[in-house]
């Protein structure tokens, strides 16, 4: 039986995804690198940290520290999502699907909690999430499952009871890792790879979960 659900957010709640890219772009750009939108899918997912340290173990760059970098990413991000960050379509939809069945609802991003706040007020949200956990707060970002299951330790629940909302393979290696029932979004330029056939469940849109989606995702028994 589904007791809660655990919702990535970049990608999922807010479409936020271009304007992670915008940042990156931007920041990596003032150091030389010039990211493609191929690179930044590469890893969509991961926090941004990790990222800096991918880009830099890659190709290193003299004058700013990594935590420079981060910073002046997050800072972007946030003025970004304050002047442009719209929500997915069908937020409003599937939060009232799960709150009439009065399942518990949970946040779990590998954006840090200063842009998760800012998202949570911005789509006025404030009331939404039972847990909200950020994965700044773990040794290892997604894909690592360390959000996936910190966020069920505090939920208290097993596995079996939750399933995850994603968008990014990363996030869904995650879950995966986690033992988790999946529900996975491919951003359109992505949809059609493979390596998400792995979720148990892929849509286009939150729009497009039902009812008979939801009793597949009870009835589904892992490990």
């Amino acid at each position: 039986m589904i007791k809660a659900v655990i919702f990535d957010m970049d990608g999922v709640l807010v479409d936020s995804e271009p304007l992670w890219q915008e940042a990156e772009k931007l920041i990596f750009s003032q150091v030389g690198i010039q990211l493609t939108t191929s690179m930044c899918t590469e890893t969509m997912g991961m926090r941004i940290d990790e990222v800096v340290k991918y880009r830099h173990e890659k190709q290193p760059w003299p004058g700013k520290s990594l935590k420079d970098i981060e910073s002046e990413i997050l800072d972007e991000m946030e003025t970004l999502i304050t002047l442009k960050g719209e929500a997915m379509e069908g937020v409003g939809y599937i939060l009232n699907f799960f709150q009439r069945k009065n399942i518990r609802l949970a946040l779990a991003s590998s954006s840090y909690m200063r842009l998760i706040n800012t998202v949570i007020k911005k789509l006025n949200l404030e009331n939404s999430f039972e847990v909200t956990h950020s994965g700044e707060f773990e040794e290892k970002g997604k894909p690592d499952p360390a959000i996936y299951i910190s966020t069920l330790n505090r939920l208290n629940l097993n596995a079996n009871q939750v399933f995850a909302i994603e968008d990014s393979y990363n996030g869904l290696l995650a879950a995966k890792a986690a033992n988790l029932k999946t529900v996975v979004m491919p951003e359109e330029s992505v949809w059609q790879e493979s390596k998400y056939d792995m979720a148990d469940l892929k849509i286009k849109s939150l729009l497009e979960f039902s009812e008979d989606h939801f009793n597949l995702l009870s009835k589904k028994k892992i490990g």
